[in-house]
């Protein structure tokens, strides 16, 4: 049972834009599905079961290109994400993400992760767009 994704899209803009934009909490309502609205440590997130308050960490590193999140959901339960900028050249670089299971139970990690996989997919292609067109 895979029990990870690993996607990556390559982006027509600086690793300094791409970092600056995807390690601002405020701007995941613009390129994900899930993240319904950002405040102060806080986020509304859309999940299978309707939308649940969760305490969001962003762990960012410029200097490396990072860009990690820690979801804590009500029931205390952690789920995480792992990224990573990577410049090509000047005006152009790579963007990975690193796709853990969601805490539920084992026997739905599969199907869960699956599911989530395909919305990443897409959400990077919106990324994509969102920083090519304003860039």
């Amino acid at each position: 049972m895979k029990n990870f994704d690993i996607q990556g899209i390559d982006l027509n803009v600086s690793k300094s834009e791409a970092f600056m934009f995807i390690a601002e909490p405020n701007n995941l309502p613009k390129w994900t599905t899930a993240f319904v609205s950002m405040s102060q440590g806080k986020a509304i997130m859309q999940t299978p079961e309707g939308e649940v308050e969760i305490e969001l960490e962003v762990l960012a590193s410029a200097e490396y290109g990072t860009v990690d999140w820690r979801m804590i959901f009500p029931d205390h339960s952690v789920a995480t994400a792992f990224s990573r900028v990577v410049e090509a050249d000047k005006d152009r670089c790579v963007y990975g993400f690193i796709l853990m299971p969601p805490p539920v139970p084992l026997e739905e990690i599969e199907g869960a992760l699956e599911a989530q996989s395909q919305i990443l997919e897409k959400e990077l292609r919106k990324l994509k767009r969102l920083l090519e067109d304003n860039g």
